[in-house]
């Protein structure tokens, strides 16, 4: 299988005095030392399902993802140190003879076959991979293959992070667990994996995902674990203007956090969701005596 994983991840109490001052509690569960090329929530949420496909006999991974996608370079990664071909398809057919960014290279340079679509074609694919018109259009063009969704987010996944709550000691009623939400199955393996009494949070990453995020999380509730979950829910203010955006404000706050405790920090998930723990906590809305548990779920872009 992979290259042993650090697991247990490490779990960091920090001393921050903007959440002091509110009587709130910070610490950092630190996925993102979890695996040296499959790193945070992309290792937990491939792992069970790569292991379905050696069993199932698959050769080949078909995926899907942007021009930056963490996703598609963990799955090219994961792919080469399991000896699997894999196939990226990626929005934004004007990419096909640009210059490769540093994300796309390293895909390529891990194997990935990368194969450009319209956002048009992206949306179809890559939002109905699992309709039978869509699987035999994609595998005529790519063979069989074993196809995950964008962001490797099934029942698969949302099981294998279901995993994270479970390497946390004592969670009880006062505790908040928060991750940030691209496609919704690191947030709801979360709040599957936690004790009663304890509370995930989720930071959406995207502008305007309101309602269609909690319909994807409950979604994956119900096929992994044939019901839903009452102990979580969604912030969808702190997205700094979309996916992939990241403002000076929030750039700002993540060059101050790094100075203030020696952590570097991946801007658009992990800091968005820093920051909106900051936020709600001088807003008032996380009450004194709150534990504050944030998932680091990946690492900082090149610099």
């Amino acid at each position: 299988m992979f290259s042993p994983a650090a697991l247990p991840t490490p779990l960091v109490v920090l001393t921050d005095p903007e959440l002091a001052r509110a009587g709130v509690e910070l610490r950092l569960k630190r996925d993102d030392l979890l695996h040296p090329s499959v790193p945070g929530n992309k290792w937990r949420k491939l792992v069970p399902n790569l292991e379905w496909a050696l069993a199932q006999g698959h050769t080949r991974l078909l995926t899907f993802g942007g021009a930056y996608s963490t996703h598609l370079r963990a799955v090219a990664a994961a792919a080469r140190e399991l000896g699997l071909a894999s196939v990226g398809l990626v929005r934004g057919e004007e990419l096909a003879g640009a210059p490769r960014n540093w994300s796309l290279r390293a895909a390529e340079e891990a194997g990935m076959e990368l194969a450009f679509l319209s956002r048009s074609q992206y949306r179809e694919y890559a939002g109905r991979p699992g309709e039978p018109a869509v699987a035999d259009r994609l595998r005529q063009r790519w063979g069989h293959c074993l196809v995950l969704p964008e962001g490797g987010s099934n029942a698969l996944a949302t099981m294998g992070a279901a995993e994270i709550p479970a390497e946390i000691p004592d969670l009880g009623e006062r505790d908040l667990i928060c991750c940030p939400v691209g496609t919704g199955a690191t947030l709801a393996g979360i709040a599957a994996g936690l004790p009663p009494g304890a509370r995930a949070l989720g930071v959406a990453v995207l502008r305007g995902g309101e309602d269609y995020l909690e319909g994807e999380v409950a979604g994956l509730h119900r096929a992994a674990y044939g019901r839903e979950f009452a102990n979580w829910r969604i912030e969808h203010g702190h997205h700094g203007g979309g996916y992939g955006k990241v403002p000076a404000e929030l750039e700002a706050f993540a060059t101050g956090f790094e100075q203030r405790h020696g952590i570097a920090l991946e801007r658009r998930y992990v800091a968005k969701t820093l920051a909106a723990v900051h936020a709600l906590a001088a807003d008032g809305a996380l009450e004194p005596g709150t534990r504050v548990t944030v998932v680091v779920t990946g690492l900082p872009d090149p610099r």
